[in-house]
Protein backbone atom coordinates (compact mmCIF):
# COMPACT_ATOMS: atom_id res chain seq x y z
CA UNK A 1 0.00 0.00 0.00
CA UNK A 2 2.86 2.37 0.77
CA UNK A 3 4.61 1.36 -2.52
CA UNK A 4 7.97 0.97 -0.79
CA UNK A 5 10.90 -0.86 -2.39
CA UNK A 6 11.64 -4.46 -1.37
CA UNK A 7 14.88 -3.56 0.40
CA UNK A 8 13.20 -0.99 2.70
CA UNK A 9 10.34 -3.35 3.58
CA UNK A 10 12.84 -6.14 4.33
CA UNK A 11 14.81 -3.89 6.69
CA UNK A 12 11.63 -2.74 8.50
CA UNK A 13 10.23 -6.23 9.16
CA UNK A 14 13.42 -8.27 9.37
CA UNK A 15 13.14 -10.27 6.14
CA UNK A 16 15.53 -10.68 3.20
CA UNK A 17 14.80 -8.60 0.03
CA UNK A 18 14.44 -11.84 -1.97
CA UNK A 19 11.73 -13.15 0.34
CA UNK A 20 9.80 -9.88 0.10
CA UNK A 21 10.06 -10.09 -3.70
CA UNK A 22 8.74 -13.64 -3.54
CA UNK A 23 5.78 -12.51 -1.42
CA UNK A 24 4.98 -9.83 -4.00
CA UNK A 25 5.01 -12.41 -6.78
CA UNK A 26 2.73 -14.81 -4.93
CA UNK A 27 0.29 -12.07 -4.00
CA UNK A 28 0.05 -10.82 -7.62
CA UNK A 29 -0.62 -14.36 -8.85
CA UNK A 30 -3.20 -15.22 -6.17
CA UNK A 31 -0.94 -17.69 -4.37
CA UNK A 32 -1.15 -15.95 -0.97
CA UNK A 33 -3.80 -13.96 0.90
CA UNK A 34 -2.59 -11.37 3.41
CA UNK A 35 -6.13 -10.92 4.73
CA UNK A 36 -6.04 -14.32 6.50
CA UNK A 37 -5.90 -13.91 10.32
CA UNK A 38 -2.60 -14.91 11.91
CA UNK A 39 -2.68 -17.93 14.22
CA UNK A 40 -2.22 -17.20 17.91
CA UNK A 41 0.39 -18.92 19.99
CA UNK A 42 3.22 -21.12 18.74
CA UNK A 43 2.52 -22.26 15.17
CA UNK A 44 2.41 -26.01 14.73
CA UNK A 45 4.13 -27.79 11.87
CA UNK A 46 1.96 -29.02 9.06
CA UNK A 47 1.97 -32.80 8.94
CA UNK A 48 2.59 -34.28 5.50
CA UNK A 49 1.32 -37.79 4.78
CA UNK A 50 3.47 -40.39 3.05
CA UNK A 51 1.61 -40.19 -0.28
CA UNK A 52 2.14 -36.40 -0.56
CA UNK A 53 5.77 -36.76 0.54
CA UNK A 54 6.33 -39.34 -2.23
CA UNK A 55 4.81 -36.97 -4.83
CA UNK A 56 7.11 -34.15 -3.70
CA UNK A 57 10.14 -36.44 -4.06
CA UNK A 58 9.07 -37.61 -7.54
CA UNK A 59 8.62 -34.04 -8.80
CA UNK A 60 11.99 -32.94 -7.40
CA UNK A 61 13.63 -35.85 -9.23
CA UNK A 62 12.25 -34.24 -12.41
CA UNK A 63 14.14 -31.02 -11.52
CA UNK A 64 11.05 -29.03 -10.45
CA UNK A 65 11.60 -26.22 -7.96
CA UNK A 66 9.69 -25.95 -4.67
CA UNK A 67 7.37 -23.33 -6.16
CA UNK A 68 6.64 -25.49 -9.23
CA UNK A 69 5.99 -28.53 -6.99
CA UNK A 70 3.57 -26.43 -4.94
CA UNK A 71 1.65 -25.48 -8.11
CA UNK A 72 1.36 -29.14 -9.16
CA UNK A 73 0.15 -30.19 -5.71
CA UNK A 74 -2.46 -27.43 -5.70
CA UNK A 75 -3.79 -28.74 -9.02
CA UNK A 76 -4.23 -32.11 -7.28
CA UNK A 77 -6.15 -30.42 -4.44
CA UNK A 78 -3.32 -30.65 -1.89
CA UNK A 79 -2.98 -27.40 0.09
CA UNK A 80 0.54 -26.82 1.43
CA UNK A 81 2.79 -23.81 1.94
CA UNK A 82 6.04 -23.39 0.12
CA UNK A 83 7.90 -23.59 3.45
CA UNK A 84 6.40 -27.02 4.05
CA UNK A 85 7.49 -28.22 0.60
CA UNK A 86 11.01 -26.87 1.21
CA UNK A 87 11.11 -28.57 4.62
CA UNK A 88 10.07 -31.93 3.14
CA UNK A 89 12.72 -31.65 0.43
CA UNK A 90 15.38 -30.87 3.03
CA UNK A 91 14.27 -33.83 5.16
CA UNK A 92 14.49 -36.10 2.11
CA UNK A 93 18.09 -34.98 1.50
CA UNK A 94 17.54 -32.69 -1.52
CA UNK A 95 19.61 -29.52 -1.78
CA UNK A 96 18.22 -26.29 -3.18
CA UNK A 97 18.28 -26.10 -6.96
CA UNK A 98 20.76 -23.57 -8.41
CA UNK A 99 19.21 -20.43 -9.84
CA UNK A 100 18.18 -21.09 -13.46
CA UNK A 101 17.20 -18.84 -16.32
CA UNK A 102 13.79 -19.09 -17.96
CA UNK A 103 15.51 -20.71 -20.95
CA UNK A 104 17.07 -23.41 -18.75
CA UNK A 105 13.76 -24.07 -17.05
CA UNK A 106 12.16 -24.60 -20.46
CA UNK A 107 10.00 -21.54 -20.89
CA UNK A 108 10.44 -17.93 -21.89
CA UNK A 109 8.95 -14.78 -20.43
CA UNK A 110 6.33 -14.62 -23.17
CA UNK A 111 5.62 -18.32 -22.98
CA UNK A 112 7.00 -19.03 -26.46
CA UNK A 113 8.37 -22.43 -27.46
CA UNK A 114 12.10 -23.04 -27.25
CA UNK A 115 13.90 -24.95 -30.02
CA UNK A 116 15.88 -28.06 -29.23
CA UNK A 117 19.61 -27.97 -28.78
CA UNK A 118 21.40 -28.67 -32.07
CA UNK A 119 22.93 -32.16 -32.08
CA UNK A 120 24.32 -34.46 -34.82
CA UNK A 121 21.98 -37.13 -36.15
CA UNK A 122 22.45 -40.29 -38.14
CA UNK A 123 20.04 -41.11 -40.93
CA UNK A 124 19.61 -44.72 -39.79
CA UNK A 125 18.43 -43.48 -36.37
CA UNK A 126 15.58 -41.58 -38.07
CA UNK A 127 14.10 -44.60 -39.83
CA UNK A 128 10.39 -44.03 -40.41
CA UNK A 129 10.55 -40.30 -39.68
CA UNK A 130 8.55 -37.89 -41.81
CA UNK A 131 8.76 -34.09 -41.57
CA UNK A 132 7.03 -31.16 -43.18
CA UNK A 133 9.76 -28.68 -44.00
CA UNK A 134 9.55 -25.05 -45.12
CA UNK A 135 13.19 -25.27 -46.21
CA UNK A 136 12.95 -28.49 -48.21
CA UNK A 137 14.15 -26.60 -51.32
CA UNK A 138 17.75 -26.72 -50.09
CA UNK A 139 17.85 -30.43 -50.93
CA UNK A 140 17.83 -29.42 -54.62
CA UNK A 141 21.43 -28.26 -54.09
CA UNK A 142 22.62 -31.43 -52.32
CA UNK A 143 23.59 -33.28 -55.55
CA UNK A 144 25.58 -30.25 -56.74
CA UNK A 145 27.34 -29.96 -53.38
CA UNK A 146 28.29 -33.63 -53.64
CA UNK A 147 29.48 -33.09 -57.22
CA UNK A 148 31.65 -30.17 -56.07
CA UNK A 149 33.23 -32.43 -53.45
CA UNK A 150 32.19 -30.22 -50.55
CA UNK A 151 33.30 -32.78 -47.94
CA UNK A 152 36.81 -32.69 -49.42
CA UNK A 153 36.71 -28.89 -49.50
CA UNK A 154 35.94 -28.68 -45.78
CA UNK A 155 38.70 -31.16 -44.93
CA UNK A 156 41.21 -29.24 -47.04
CA UNK A 157 40.19 -25.95 -45.42
CA UNK A 158 40.79 -27.48 -41.95
CA UNK A 159 37.92 -25.53 -40.45
CA UNK A 160 37.60 -25.72 -36.65
CA UNK A 161 34.83 -27.67 -34.96
CA UNK A 162 33.45 -28.28 -31.50
CA UNK A 163 33.05 -31.52 -29.60
CA UNK A 164 29.33 -31.57 -30.35
CA UNK A 165 29.06 -30.05 -33.86
CA UNK A 166 31.46 -30.69 -36.74
CA UNK A 167 32.87 -28.15 -39.18
CA UNK A 168 30.67 -29.60 -41.93
CA UNK A 169 27.54 -29.11 -39.78
CA UNK A 170 28.41 -25.46 -39.09
CA UNK A 171 29.32 -24.80 -42.73
CA UNK A 172 26.08 -26.31 -44.07
CA UNK A 173 23.97 -24.48 -41.47
CA UNK A 174 25.25 -21.09 -42.60
CA UNK A 175 25.10 -22.13 -46.26
CA UNK A 176 21.45 -23.23 -45.84
CA UNK A 177 20.55 -19.74 -44.61
CA UNK A 178 22.33 -18.23 -47.63
CA UNK A 179 20.48 -20.52 -50.03
CA UNK A 180 17.14 -19.59 -48.46
CA UNK A 181 17.89 -15.87 -48.77
CA UNK A 182 17.63 -15.32 -45.00
CA UNK A 183 18.21 -11.60 -44.60
CA UNK A 184 19.89 -11.62 -41.22
CA UNK A 185 21.32 -14.46 -39.18
CA UNK A 186 19.29 -13.12 -36.24
CA UNK A 187 16.33 -14.51 -38.23
CA UNK A 188 17.67 -18.06 -37.94
CA UNK A 189 14.92 -18.54 -35.32
CA UNK A 190 12.47 -18.70 -38.21
CA UNK A 191 14.02 -22.07 -39.12
CA UNK A 192 14.84 -23.38 -35.60
CA UNK A 193 11.86 -25.77 -35.51
CA UNK A 194 12.46 -27.32 -38.95
CA UNK A 195 13.91 -30.86 -38.55
CA UNK A 196 13.92 -31.32 -42.34
CA UNK A 197 16.25 -28.35 -42.77
CA UNK A 198 18.29 -29.63 -39.83
CA UNK A 199 18.65 -33.02 -41.56
CA UNK A 200 20.16 -31.28 -44.61
CA UNK A 201 22.97 -30.05 -42.35
CA UNK A 202 23.39 -33.36 -40.50
CA UNK A 203 21.74 -32.02 -37.30
CA UNK A 204 18.36 -32.34 -35.60
CA UNK A 205 17.82 -28.54 -35.96
CA UNK A 206 19.95 -25.58 -37.04
CA UNK A 207 22.25 -24.09 -34.38
CA UNK A 208 21.09 -20.85 -32.79
CA UNK A 209 22.20 -17.52 -34.24
CA UNK A 210 24.69 -16.85 -31.43
CA UNK A 211 26.41 -20.17 -32.12
CA UNK A 212 26.72 -19.35 -35.83
CA UNK A 213 28.09 -15.88 -35.13
CA UNK A 214 30.58 -17.22 -32.58
CA UNK A 215 31.74 -19.87 -35.03
CA UNK A 216 32.33 -17.35 -37.80
CA UNK A 217 34.56 -15.27 -35.53
CA UNK A 218 36.53 -18.38 -34.52
CA UNK A 219 37.80 -18.56 -38.11
CA UNK A 220 41.06 -16.76 -38.79
CA UNK A 221 42.14 -15.43 -42.18
CA UNK A 222 44.02 -18.63 -42.99
CA UNK A 223 40.87 -20.75 -42.57
CA UNK A 224 38.82 -18.49 -44.84
CA UNK A 225 41.53 -18.30 -47.52
CA UNK A 226 41.89 -22.10 -47.55
CA UNK A 227 38.11 -22.54 -47.82
CA UNK A 228 37.90 -20.11 -50.73
CA UNK A 229 40.82 -21.60 -52.64
CA UNK A 230 39.73 -25.21 -52.03
CA UNK A 231 36.20 -24.54 -53.31
CA UNK A 232 37.28 -22.60 -56.43
CA UNK A 233 39.91 -25.26 -57.20
CA UNK A 234 37.29 -28.03 -57.12
CA UNK A 235 34.93 -25.97 -59.28
CA UNK A 236 37.77 -25.23 -61.74
CA UNK A 237 38.52 -28.94 -62.11
CA UNK A 238 34.87 -29.45 -63.14
CA UNK A 239 35.41 -26.93 -65.96
CA UNK A 240 32.89 -24.42 -64.64
CA UNK A 241 34.86 -21.24 -65.31
CA UNK A 242 35.61 -19.73 -68.73
CA UNK A 243 38.69 -17.81 -67.39
CA UNK A 244 39.28 -15.74 -70.54
CA UNK A 245 38.20 -12.45 -68.93
CA UNK A 246 38.17 -11.63 -65.21
CA UNK A 247 36.29 -8.54 -63.95
CA UNK A 248 37.54 -6.84 -60.78
CA UNK A 249 35.73 -4.37 -58.54
CA UNK A 250 35.44 -3.05 -54.98
CA UNK A 251 32.35 -2.92 -52.78
CA UNK A 252 31.85 -1.23 -49.42
CA UNK A 253 29.88 -3.23 -46.84
CA UNK A 254 28.25 -0.76 -44.40
CA UNK A 255 29.53 -1.52 -40.93
CA UNK A 256 29.34 0.21 -37.59
CA UNK A 257 32.41 -1.15 -35.85
CA UNK A 258 35.38 0.57 -34.22
CA UNK A 259 36.26 3.81 -36.01
CA UNK A 260 39.96 3.25 -35.32
CA UNK A 261 39.81 0.04 -37.39
CA UNK A 262 37.31 0.87 -40.16
CA UNK A 263 38.07 3.50 -42.81
CA UNK A 264 35.60 5.52 -44.82
CA UNK A 265 35.18 4.27 -48.39
CA UNK A 266 33.07 5.25 -51.37
CA UNK A 267 29.71 3.44 -51.42
CA UNK A 268 28.22 3.72 -54.91
CA UNK A 269 24.73 2.59 -53.83
CA UNK A 270 24.62 5.35 -51.20
CA UNK A 271 26.38 7.94 -53.37
CA UNK A 272 28.73 8.98 -50.57
CA UNK A 273 31.77 8.00 -48.53
CA UNK A 274 30.86 6.05 -45.42
CA UNK A 275 32.43 3.90 -42.75
CA UNK A 276 32.46 0.28 -43.77
CA UNK A 277 34.47 -2.81 -44.66
CA UNK A 278 36.01 -2.51 -48.13
CA UNK A 279 35.72 -5.80 -50.04
CA UNK A 280 37.05 -6.91 -53.41
CA UNK A 281 35.41 -9.25 -55.92
CA UNK A 282 36.88 -11.05 -58.91
CA UNK A 283 34.34 -12.43 -61.37
CA UNK A 284 34.56 -14.76 -64.33
CA UNK A 285 32.99 -12.54 -67.00
CA UNK A 286 31.41 -15.26 -69.15
CA UNK A 287 29.70 -17.25 -66.37
CA UNK A 288 29.31 -14.23 -64.02
CA UNK A 289 30.57 -16.40 -61.14
CA UNK A 290 32.66 -14.97 -58.31
CA UNK A 291 36.08 -16.60 -58.17
CA UNK A 292 37.83 -14.52 -55.49
CA UNK A 293 36.96 -12.27 -52.57
CA UNK A 294 38.93 -10.19 -50.09
CA UNK A 295 37.65 -8.13 -47.17
CA UNK A 296 38.66 -5.69 -44.45
CA UNK A 297 40.86 -3.83 -46.92
CA UNK A 298 42.41 -0.59 -45.66
CA UNK A 299 42.47 2.45 -47.93
CA UNK A 300 46.25 2.32 -48.21
CA UNK A 301 46.06 -1.34 -49.31
CA UNK A 302 43.40 -0.96 -52.01
CA UNK A 303 45.73 -0.13 -54.94
CA UNK A 304 47.81 -3.29 -54.43
CA UNK A 305 44.92 -5.76 -54.17
CA UNK A 306 45.29 -6.66 -57.83
CA UNK A 307 48.84 -7.88 -57.13
CA UNK A 308 47.54 -10.00 -54.23
CA UNK A 309 45.02 -11.62 -56.58
CA UNK A 310 47.63 -12.71 -59.14
CA UNK A 311 49.35 -15.57 -57.19
CA UNK A 312 45.95 -16.91 -56.08
CA UNK A 313 44.56 -17.05 -59.63
CA UNK A 314 47.82 -18.48 -60.97
CA UNK A 315 47.56 -21.38 -58.50
CA UNK A 316 43.95 -22.00 -59.54
CA UNK A 317 44.28 -21.76 -63.33
CA UNK A 318 47.87 -23.11 -63.50
CA UNK A 319 48.79 -20.45 -66.07
CA UNK A 320 47.92 -16.77 -66.05
CA UNK A 321 46.32 -16.25 -69.46
CA UNK A 322 43.25 -14.28 -68.37
CA UNK A 323 42.60 -10.65 -69.28
CA UNK A 324 41.93 -8.49 -66.21
CA UNK A 325 39.32 -5.74 -66.58
CA UNK A 326 38.70 -2.99 -64.01
CA UNK A 327 37.83 0.70 -63.78
CA UNK A 328 40.20 3.67 -63.67
CA UNK A 329 40.41 3.96 -59.86
CA UNK A 330 41.00 0.29 -59.14
CA UNK A 331 44.80 0.52 -59.14
CA UNK A 332 47.72 2.76 -60.13
CA UNK A 333 49.68 3.15 -63.38
CA UNK A 334 52.72 1.81 -61.52
CA UNK A 335 50.86 -1.46 -60.85
CA UNK A 336 49.74 -1.54 -64.50
CA UNK A 337 53.42 -1.46 -65.40
CA UNK A 338 54.02 -4.43 -63.09
CA UNK A 339 51.19 -6.36 -64.79
CA UNK A 340 52.74 -5.61 -68.16
CA UNK A 341 56.16 -6.76 -66.92
CA UNK A 342 54.64 -10.11 -65.87
CA UNK A 343 52.93 -10.50 -69.25
CA UNK A 344 49.40 -10.21 -67.85
CA UNK A 345 46.87 -8.55 -70.15
CA UNK A 346 44.63 -5.82 -68.78
CA UNK A 347 41.97 -3.39 -70.03
CA UNK A 348 41.02 -0.34 -68.01
CA UNK A 349 39.95 3.28 -68.35
CA UNK A 350 42.38 6.15 -68.48
CA UNK A 351 41.73 8.97 -66.04
CA UNK A 352 40.62 11.70 -68.41
CA UNK A 353 41.30 15.36 -67.72
CA UNK A 354 40.11 18.52 -69.42
CA UNK A 355 43.10 18.59 -71.79
CA UNK A 356 42.39 15.07 -73.03
CA UNK A 357 38.74 15.89 -73.65
CA UNK A 358 39.62 19.10 -75.56
CA UNK A 359 42.09 17.21 -77.77
CA UNK A 360 39.46 14.67 -78.86
CA UNK A 361 37.81 17.14 -81.27
CA UNK A 362 41.03 17.48 -83.29
CA UNK A 363 41.57 13.75 -83.82
CA UNK A 364 41.09 12.23 -87.28
CA UNK A 365 40.12 9.78 -88.71
CA UNK A 366 37.56 7.89 -86.60
CA UNK A 367 36.76 4.27 -87.35
CA UNK A 368 33.29 2.77 -87.02
CA UNK A 369 33.19 -0.66 -85.36
CA UNK A 370 30.47 -3.19 -84.55
CA UNK A 371 30.15 -4.72 -81.08
CA UNK A 372 28.43 -8.13 -81.33
CA UNK A 373 25.70 -7.95 -78.71
CA UNK A 374 22.01 -8.54 -79.46
CA UNK A 375 20.64 -6.17 -76.82
CA UNK A 376 23.22 -3.40 -77.10
CA UNK A 377 21.54 -0.02 -77.69
CA UNK A 378 24.59 1.51 -79.43
CA UNK A 379 26.26 -1.37 -81.31
CA UNK A 380 28.23 0.84 -83.75
CA UNK A 381 30.45 3.31 -81.85
CA UNK A 382 33.44 5.19 -83.30
CA UNK A 383 37.01 4.62 -82.11
CA UNK A 384 40.39 6.27 -82.48
CA UNK A 385 43.51 4.20 -81.71
CA UNK A 386 47.00 5.35 -80.72
CA UNK A 387 49.99 4.42 -78.58
CA UNK A 388 50.49 6.56 -75.48
CA UNK A 389 52.94 6.99 -72.64
CA UNK A 390 51.64 7.08 -69.07
CA UNK A 391 53.20 8.37 -65.88
CA UNK A 392 54.94 5.60 -63.86
CA UNK A 393 54.27 3.14 -66.72
CA UNK A 394 57.30 1.61 -68.45
CA UNK A 395 56.87 1.52 -72.21
CA UNK A 396 53.83 2.42 -74.26
CA UNK A 397 50.19 1.40 -73.85
CA UNK A 398 47.50 1.00 -76.48
CA UNK A 399 44.79 3.66 -76.19
CA UNK A 400 41.32 3.31 -77.74
CA UNK A 401 39.14 6.41 -77.56
CA UNK A 402 35.45 5.51 -77.79
CA UNK A 403 32.56 7.81 -78.67
CA UNK A 404 29.03 7.35 -79.96
CA UNK A 405 28.37 4.76 -77.26
CA UNK A 406 25.51 6.58 -75.55
CA UNK A 407 27.67 8.66 -73.20
CA UNK A 408 28.12 12.40 -73.43
CA UNK A 409 31.90 12.25 -72.98
CA UNK A 410 34.21 9.85 -74.82
CA UNK A 411 35.85 6.95 -72.95
CA UNK A 412 39.63 6.36 -73.00
CA UNK A 413 40.45 2.65 -72.87
CA UNK A 414 44.06 1.65 -72.24
CA UNK A 415 45.46 -1.85 -72.56
CA UNK A 416 48.71 -3.72 -73.10
CA UNK A 417 47.01 -6.03 -75.62
CA UNK A 418 48.32 -4.91 -79.02
CA UNK A 419 47.14 -8.04 -80.86
CA UNK A 420 43.39 -8.40 -80.26
CA UNK A 421 41.00 -6.47 -82.55
CA UNK A 422 39.57 -3.27 -81.10
CA UNK A 423 36.06 -4.74 -81.33
CA UNK A 424 37.05 -7.55 -78.94
CA UNK A 425 38.70 -5.20 -76.43
CA UNK A 426 35.74 -2.79 -76.42
CA UNK A 427 33.26 -5.67 -76.14
CA UNK A 428 35.20 -7.22 -73.25
CA UNK A 429 35.31 -3.95 -71.34
CA UNK A 430 31.63 -3.27 -72.02
CA UNK A 431 30.85 -6.48 -70.08
CA UNK A 432 32.49 -5.11 -66.92
CA UNK A 433 28.99 -4.28 -65.72
CA UNK A 434 28.58 -8.02 -65.07
CA UNK A 435 30.55 -7.69 -61.84
CA UNK A 436 28.45 -4.72 -60.76
CA UNK A 437 25.30 -6.74 -61.46
CA UNK A 438 26.74 -9.66 -59.48
CA UNK A 439 27.46 -7.43 -56.50
CA UNK A 440 23.95 -5.95 -56.74
CA UNK A 441 22.45 -9.46 -56.69
CA UNK A 442 24.63 -10.38 -53.70
CA UNK A 443 23.28 -7.32 -51.87
CA UNK A 444 19.61 -7.92 -52.74
CA UNK A 445 19.31 -11.71 -52.35
CA UNK A 446 22.36 -12.86 -50.37
CA UNK A 447 22.19 -9.73 -48.17
CA UNK A 448 25.91 -9.03 -47.89
CA UNK A 449 25.08 -5.51 -46.66
CA UNK A 450 23.04 -6.81 -43.70
CA UNK A 451 26.07 -7.44 -41.49
CA UNK A 452 25.30 -4.63 -39.09
CA UNK A 453 22.51 -6.61 -37.41
CA UNK A 454 22.86 -7.49 -33.71
CA UNK A 455 24.04 -10.98 -34.72
CA UNK A 456 27.26 -10.43 -36.63
CA UNK A 457 29.05 -12.66 -39.10
CA UNK A 458 32.65 -12.14 -40.08
CA UNK A 459 32.68 -10.06 -43.26
CA UNK A 460 35.12 -12.11 -45.34
CA UNK A 461 33.52 -15.40 -44.28
CA UNK A 462 30.15 -14.02 -45.40
CA UNK A 463 31.68 -13.06 -48.77
CA UNK A 464 33.03 -16.59 -49.30
CA UNK A 465 29.70 -18.16 -48.33
CA UNK A 466 27.99 -15.81 -50.79
CA UNK A 467 30.40 -16.96 -53.51
CA UNK A 468 29.60 -20.63 -52.78
CA UNK A 469 25.82 -20.07 -52.64
CA UNK A 470 25.93 -18.08 -55.90
CA UNK A 471 27.83 -20.91 -57.62
CA UNK A 472 25.25 -23.46 -56.45
CA UNK A 473 22.39 -21.35 -57.80
CA UNK A 474 24.25 -21.05 -61.12
CA UNK A 475 24.76 -24.83 -61.27
CA UNK A 476 21.04 -25.42 -60.66
CA UNK A 477 20.03 -22.76 -63.21
CA UNK A 478 22.21 -24.38 -65.91
CA UNK A 479 20.04 -27.50 -65.61
CA UNK A 480 16.70 -25.68 -65.72
CA UNK A 481 15.55 -25.38 -69.31
CA UNK A 482 14.69 -21.78 -70.14
CA UNK A 483 16.08 -20.42 -66.86
CA UNK A 484 19.80 -20.75 -67.57
CA UNK A 485 20.48 -17.00 -67.36
CA UNK A 486 18.15 -16.15 -64.47
CA UNK A 487 19.44 -14.69 -61.23
CA UNK A 488 19.29 -16.39 -57.83
CA UNK A 489 16.18 -14.53 -56.73
CA UNK A 490 14.19 -15.79 -59.75
CA UNK A 491 15.38 -19.38 -59.25
CA UNK A 492 14.53 -19.21 -55.54
CA UNK A 493 11.05 -17.80 -56.16
CA UNK A 494 10.09 -20.36 -58.82
CA UNK A 495 11.87 -23.53 -57.68
CA UNK A 496 13.43 -23.41 -54.19
CA UNK A 497 10.89 -21.53 -52.09
CA UNK A 498 8.04 -23.55 -50.63
CA UNK A 499 7.21 -26.52 -48.43
CA UNK A 500 8.14 -30.14 -48.94
CA UNK A 501 7.95 -33.42 -47.06
CA UNK A 502 11.19 -35.08 -45.97
CA UNK A 503 10.91 -38.82 -45.31
CA UNK A 504 13.54 -41.28 -44.06
CA UNK A 505 13.40 -45.00 -44.70
CA UNK A 506 16.50 -46.96 -43.70
CA UNK A 507 19.44 -45.21 -45.35
CA UNK A 508 17.26 -43.49 -47.97
CA UNK A 509 16.02 -39.91 -47.84
CA UNK A 510 13.04 -38.95 -50.00
CA UNK A 511 12.02 -35.32 -50.44
CA UNK A 512 8.57 -34.85 -51.96
CA UNK A 513 7.57 -31.45 -53.36
CA UNK A 514 3.91 -30.46 -53.89
CA UNK A 515 2.41 -29.72 -57.30
CA UNK A 516 3.71 -26.46 -58.75
CA UNK A 517 3.68 -24.89 -62.19
CA UNK A 518 7.46 -25.36 -62.71
CA UNK A 519 7.69 -28.98 -61.53
CA UNK A 520 7.94 -30.32 -65.13
CA UNK A 521 11.14 -28.32 -65.54
CA UNK A 522 12.53 -29.79 -62.31
CA UNK A 523 11.59 -33.30 -63.45
CA UNK A 524 13.52 -32.76 -66.70
CA UNK A 525 16.77 -32.06 -64.80
CA UNK A 526 19.14 -35.04 -65.36
CA UNK A 527 19.22 -36.00 -61.67
CA UNK A 528 20.32 -39.54 -62.53
CA UNK A 529 23.60 -38.15 -63.88
CA UNK A 530 24.23 -36.27 -60.62
CA UNK A 531 25.48 -37.88 -57.37
CA UNK A 532 22.65 -39.46 -55.39
CA UNK A 533 24.73 -40.37 -52.32
CA UNK A 534 25.15 -37.56 -49.79
CA UNK A 535 28.63 -37.90 -48.24
CA UNK A 536 28.01 -35.76 -45.14
CA UNK A 537 24.92 -37.89 -44.30
CA UNK A 538 26.84 -41.17 -44.11
CA UNK A 539 26.35 -41.76 -47.85
CA UNK A 540 22.55 -41.77 -47.60
CA UNK A 541 20.77 -42.00 -50.94
CA UNK A 542 18.70 -38.93 -51.84
CA UNK A 543 15.57 -39.17 -54.01
CA UNK A 544 13.69 -36.05 -55.16
CA UNK A 545 10.01 -36.48 -56.05
CA UNK A 546 8.05 -33.71 -57.78
CA UNK A 547 4.27 -33.87 -57.58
Amino acid sequence: MERLPDKLIAERFGYSPRYVSQLRFKFRHGMIDFSEPATEGKPSRRKVDGNTREKIVQWRQKKLSAGEILEVLMQDGIELSIRTVERVLAEEGFKKLPRRTQLQIGRTVKGSDIPEKAEPVRVTMLDGSRYKSDGAGVFLFAPFLAQLGIDGVIKKAKLPETRAISAMNYFLSILALKLLGTERYAHVGDHSFDPGLGLFTGLNVLPKCTALSTYSYSLDQEHINRLQEAFVSHAHRLGIYDKRVINLDFHTVPHYGDESVLDKHWAGARGKRMKGALTMFAQDSETKLIVYTAADIQSREADDQILSFLPYWTRISRQMNSTLIFDSKFTTYKNLSELNRQGIKFVTLRRRGQKLLEAVGKLEPWEKITIPHDKRKYPNPFIYESDVELKDYDGKARQIILKGNGHEKPAFLITNDFESPAEVIVADYSCRWHVETGISEAVKFFHINALSSPILLKVHFDMVMTMIADTLYWRLAQNLRGFEKCDANTIFRNFVHGQGVVGVRGNDITVTYPKRAHNPILRSVPWKHLPADIPWLDGAKLTLVFG
